[in-house]
Parts: structure tokens; sequence; C-alpha cells
């Protein structure tokens, strides 16, 4: 039993890490505006960039278009990593939960719960690698360094910058995921209900998961926003001015010293600026994931079956052959 918990654990973890490889592929230009136009802070009552076009204007009229694909190695082995640990833990969790409590589903309370914790697993794990990226879409055009100088350029103590704050998001995920399973049973149930001969293998259609992604990380991106704007500023790369780099102040890499910054920038609306670029990305970026997810999910069961029938084959024809 122990080995089905794991294998149908696996595939949950390669199939969601393959749909976010894509989703971030597909939508990193879109993703690199957005973290430079919420990295930027008002200074003396200006902005550099009124909206988020104005990024991509800057890289078009700057010759540096493929700059905003800067990262983006970075981004996928993290996003890869990340959803594997995720939807591994996630899923583990969860049968876990469901073997030790004799319950037949996981309620909701339960289920923020089994999510935080597979969030906090990935948070503390990919925490360098979410930190490179960072700073890599937040440098100048062109001047993005490589990931071992990224990474190495500082203390090694500053290579978990937001860590805490990033620990804290994991209500995001939490909140988008619970939400989904809610929203996909419901559907579900209401297919099973409405569907002819009572077919038990009633699934998602690519549409159904592509809205239900979208209303649920909208949902967890509106609850969460403050926080994931001081996450991108305390991980911003430090400003470029006159060729020369403009660090920042220990005290302003600290989630105080970020909300106290914007408060007095920008006030109360600064918290929320870059929502609907978060939102329009994120949306984009989860209801794609979840897509790939669900309509891959069933392959890559039968791919990992397959191979585990090849290893225990091979393994039985050595048993005999010794």
């Amino acid at each position: 039993m122990g080995v089905q918990v794991d294998l149908e654990s696996l595939s949950e973890a390669t199939s969601g890490a393959i749909g976010s490889l894509l989703s971030t592929t597909l939508l990193y230009p879109l993703d690199t505006c957005k973290t430079k136009y919420q990295a930027e802070a008002r200074s003396h009552g200006q902005r550099k960039y009124r909206n988020l076009s104005d990024v991509l204007l800057e890289a078009i009229s700057s010759r540096q278009f493929f700059s905003l694909y800067q990262g983006l190695g970075t981004k996928n082995l993290q996003s890869f990593i990340s959803q594997f640990v995720y939807f591994y833990g996630y899923s583990y969790f969860k049968r876990l939960y469901l073997r030790k409590s004799g319950s037949k589903s996981v309620g909701t309370k339960a289920n923020l719960i089994l999510a935080a914790a597979a969030g906090a697993c990935t948070a503390i794990i990919t925490q360098p690698l979410d930190l490179a990226s960072a700073r890599m879409q937040t440098s100048e055009f062109g001047k993005s360094k490589g990931l071992w100088k990224t990474i190495t350029g500082d203390n090694w103590s500053d290579v978990f910058d937001g860590l805490g704050i990033s620990l804290l998001l994991t209500s995001n995920p939490a909140i988008q995921y619970t939400v989904f399973d809610q929203l996909k049973q419901r559907l579900l149930a209401r297919k099973q209900m409405t569907a002819k001969n009572g077919s038990s293998s009633v699934v998602l259609s690519a549409f159904s998961a592509f809205v239900l992604g979208a209303v649920s990380k909208s949902i967890a991106t509106v609850l969460t926003y403050p926080a994931i704007r001081c996450k991108v500023m305390i991980q911003a790369s430090d400003p470029i001015e006159n060729g020369t780099e403009k660090p920042q102040k220990k005290r302003d890499k600290t989630i105080y010293g970020v909300l106290l910054s914007i408060w007095k920038r920008e006030g109360l609306l600064g918290f929320f600026k870059g929502l609907r670029a978060q939102i329009l990305k994120t949306v984009l970026s989860s209801a794609l994931l979840l897509m790939i997810k669900e309509k891959i999910s069933a392959t890559t069961w039968v791919l990992i079956l397959g191979v585990r029938s090849i290893l225990l084959a091979k393994g039985q024809a050595r048993l005999k052959s010794a």
C-alpha cells in the first residue's frame, strides 16, 4: 500500500511540475514586466513605470527585448522543483491524512493545513533559486548576472532574504488549491449526477480546469497581494544609477522595513500596486498549469506504472538468473 501511495504522489508531482514548466516558459516575458513593475518604489513623487506596458516599451526601445527572458533558466528550474515538491508533498500529506484519520474526504480546514505544510517545505527548499530569479528579472536590461554569481554575490545568509515572507505566503497556494479542489469536487459531483449512464470516469474538461484554476488563483492573489509585493521588493536587485549600484540598507530588506517604505512613499494604495498585473500573470499561469496537469495526469500515471512494471520484471529476471 505504501508503494501505491508513493507512486500516486509521484504522478501528481510529475504532472504538476511539467504543467508549471510549460506555463512559466510561455508567460515569462509578462512575468518579467510584472516583477520589474512591482519592484519599483516611488522616488521623490516620480515613477519610471506608470503602467505595466512601460516596461515592455523600454525593452523594445532599448533593443533589449530578449532581456525579458533573463533568468528564464533559473525560473524554470525553480518552478519545476517547487511544483514537484509541492504537488508531491500535498498529495502525500492528503493520502497520509486519509489513511490515519479513516475519513473518506479531506475537509476545508484540514486541506488548508496540509497545503500550507506542503508550501512551507517548498519555500525552504527553493528559496535560493527564488531569490536569484527575482534579482535576475529586476536587474537592468542586459545586465543580469548568471545564477552562480547572483547567489554568491552576497553573504550566504542573504540567499534566504524573504524566506519569512515566503513562508507567510504559503497561505496563497493553500487557499488556491483548497478552493480548486472544493470547486472541482462539486463540479464533478454535479456532472456525475447528470451523467446518463452513471459512469464513474467523469473528468474535468480542459476548459473547466482552466476556469476553476483562474477563479481559485484570483481569490488567493487578492487576499495575499500586499505580502506578494513586499516579497518582490525584498528580493529585488539593487537599483543601478549612473553605472554604479546603489545597495539597499539592510533594514529595507526586512518585512517591517519594506512595509514602512511603501507606506511612506506610496500610501495605502502602494500595497496594491501591480495587483492587476499580478492577477493577469498568475491567473493565466495557474490556470494553464492546472489545465495541463489535469490533461496529462492520466498519461503520467500510466507511464509511471509502465516504468515500474519494467523495473520489477528486470528485477525478477535478475533473481532467477542468480
